[in-house]
């Protein structure tokens, strides 16, 4: 059973993100996702509060029938990085490369997001050629030229490296515009995080015009809106 899983998501525990939780889980599961990545902006706030009311079980198994992957996009010195499975402290500015080696001592994957995207804070190519890295984000919903897509796909080939898509997804309309689809009959947290750096295929569709106007109003709002309560 390949599993269908959006791995670059935010909900409201992001600055700049609009759903909660459970409205991502439900999102997901009328799009016919097996899951997704929980990856805010510079916090795992998102994730505590998931495992705390049950959402994502300490055993790696999927909640009815929808499986959330912990998960955080960190703002490294040198762009944005995400870090799948695992949760890391706060290193907003860190050097990439000490990002990167926290995520592999907690068990996780390094994962450039939308590299070469100059207008998102993309990893250059000459700071991911010295990364070591897990997989590479080569199809990004939101990217903000679709070159950098392609740049993205040609940078992963010639390394040979793993490919994933993900949505970027700010809200839950939006979840799941873009996927991956891992090629395992193991529908767990681990299955998943052996499955990434394998060989998969991709969903990729870029964001509606609505949602690419609703992204970019909400990067305008950052850090400035109240964050709703939970539940």
């Amino acid at each position: 059973m390949p599993l269908k899983i959006d791995l670059h998501c935010h909900s409201f525990f992001s600055g700049d993100g609009i759903s909660s939780p459970e409205e991502l889980i439900e999102a997901a599961r009328r799009k016919g996702l097996h899951g997704f990545a929980l990856t805010d902006h510079n916090n795992c706030e998102g994730v505590e509060y998931m495992i705390a009311q049950g959402l994502i079980r300490p055993d790696g198994q999927p909640v009815n029938g929808i499986l959330v992957i912990p998960g955080v996009e960190v703002t490294t010195g040198d762009g944005h990085l995400l870090c799948i499975g695992t949760t890391l402290p706060d290193m907003n500015g860190a050097p990439v490369a000490d990002v990167c080696r926290a995520i592999h001592c907690r068990g996780g994957l390094a994962i450039p997001a939308h590299p070469f995207d100059l207008f998102r804070s993309g990893i250059s190519e000459s700071a991911m050629d010295s990364l070591e890295i897990d997989a590479i984000e080569v199809f990004n919903s939101a990217t903000t030229l679709r070159r950098y897509n392609r740049k993205a796909l040609d940078y992963a080939r010639r390394r040979g490296l793993p490919m994933i898509a993900g949505s970027d997804a700010h809200h839950q309309t939006a979840l799941g515009t873009a996927f991956t689809i891992l090629d395992t009959n193991d529908f767990s947290l681990q299955g998943a995080l052996r499955q990434i750096p394998g060989k998969n295929t991709r969903s990729e569709r870029y964001l509606t015009a609505t949602d690419t106007i609703r992204k970019t109003w909400n990067n305008w709002l950052r850090l400035k809106r109240r964050r709703p309560e939970a539940g």
